[in-house]
């Protein structure tokens, strides 16, 4: 086949940039002619707060690939979508639903013929506003198939479209520099909160049940802060921790990551809400075992009591306890030697096969897919919702 993926790619970083290098690299390498449509300027500085791009890649880039789409220039949407008329699948990556006027330019462009699946990283955002909604509606609608990643997701993709719906498990994509850092035997006292800080994530909770848990621990938290670090360097300080918490805000450079897990005795994941997260797999390959809350797919990722422990989301007292069972005599050394280091080859075979479609295609007894969805081969963009597509 011939398929093009729309998304970020380098310079751009994060987990959707990866994503996209990465799904390209592996379609490439079963077999397809692949090229990436990305972007020369994603977002207006004012809608993403934090640093877009980055100097040096991390992993390796994909080598068909475009920066053609600029935010800027609505006429060059359409140019993009009708140059992938040719292509057998396009792949439309949705991080943020800011990308849907771009989107909606691009299906322009590509007309009815062409397949295209739009894979949603979240199907709407955690923390949401009014125009979300109709935007991924809209979005949704247009599209011949959605991809998501979580049965959850794939429950709120339903309400905003009749499309077919398909659910695959987000296989690792986030780059493990070779090498890595030689870990030393030993309890560190010292827990790692790693990524992009945002309500949703917790550290306000994390933070308070280390105040009442174990008192000689630390934490450090590494990543960018989407507002700013006032408010956490006031909560640090009120609630006595500031000899406690190490804040190292900015993005965490790829070849940084080693280092820091090397550092500590967990990661700490105290989400509210989630879909897919890589920070676990991340973790594992680094042999650090991982305490998270009861959300998302981190139930699925975590065997409880064995390579990591599980909280209750948004609830400090459960989180706190989760903290001291971790430091209980043994227990540090005892879960981090259960971690394994995931083989993601078979889940990437998987999500490639649902997201061409050959996994949805019912065998001659009409069994459904891994998915559990029924639904023939891809239908083009503006054609009839398939006679079985979940209702809204």
């Amino acid at each position: 086949m011939r398929i093009a993926v729309v998304g970020p790619a380098f310079p751009y970083k994060g987990g959707g940039a990866h994503h996209t290098t990465e799904l390209a690299h592996r379609l490439a390498a079963a077999g397809h002619e692949v090229v990436v449509e990305s972007w020369r300027a994603q977002y207006p500085g004012f809608l993403y707060p934090g640093q877009q791009t980055i100097s040096e890649p991390e992993g390796e880039p994909f080598p068909d690939t475009l920066r053609r789409l600029d935010w800027r220039r609505p006429d060059g949407w359409w140019r993009a979508g009708r140059s992938l008329r040719g292509c057998d699948l396009v792949v439309l990556a949705v991080l943020s639903p800011i990308q849907v006027p771009a989107y909606l330019g691009i299906l322009a462009g590509v007309g009815k013929r062409t397949p295209v699946v739009a894979l949603c990283h979240n199907v709407l955002p955690h923390e949401q506003r009014q125009y979300d909604r109709p935007l991924m509606k809209a979005l949704l609608n247009r599209v011949s198939r959605v991809l998501v990643h979580s049965e959850q997701q794939a429950r709120l993709a339903r309400t905003l479209t009749t499309r077919p719906v398909r659910v695959a498990e987000m296989p690792a994509h986030l780059p493990t520099p070779s090498g890595g850092v030689e870990r030393a035997d030993g309890v560190r006292k010292r827990l790692l909160f790693f990524g992009i800080v945002r309500p949703y994530k917790g550290l306000d909770v994390l933070l308070r049940a280390l105040a009442e848990g174990p008192q000689d621990v630390s934490l450090t938290v590494a990543g960018e802060f989407w507002g700013g670090l006032d408010e956490t360097e006031a909560l640090v300080a009120s609630l006595g921790l500031t000899g406690r918490v190490e804040l190292r805000p900015g993005y965490v450079p790829a070849a940084e990551v080693p280092e820091l897990f090397g550092a500590v005795d967990a990661l700490v994941l105290p989400y509210r809400a989630a879909t897919a997260s890589q920070n676990v797999w991340m973790a594992f390959e680094h042999g650090v075992p991982v305490v998270a809350t009861r959300v998302g797919g981190f139930p699925d990722q975590i065997r409880d009591g064995s390579d990591g422990l599980l909280a209750d989301p948004d609830d400090v007292a459960s989180l706190a306890a989760a903290l001291k069972r971790f430091y209980g005599p043994g227990e540090p050394e005892r879960l981090r030697a259960a971690v394994e280091a995931p083989d993601h080859g078979p889940l990437w075979d998987v999500y490639l096969a649902a997201l061409t479609g050959a996994a949805s295609a019912p065998d001659a007894s009409g069994a459904a897919g891994p998915s559990g969805e029924t639904a023939p081969d891809l239908a083009p963009p503006g054609a009839s919702p398939a006679p079985d597509a979940p209702a809204p």
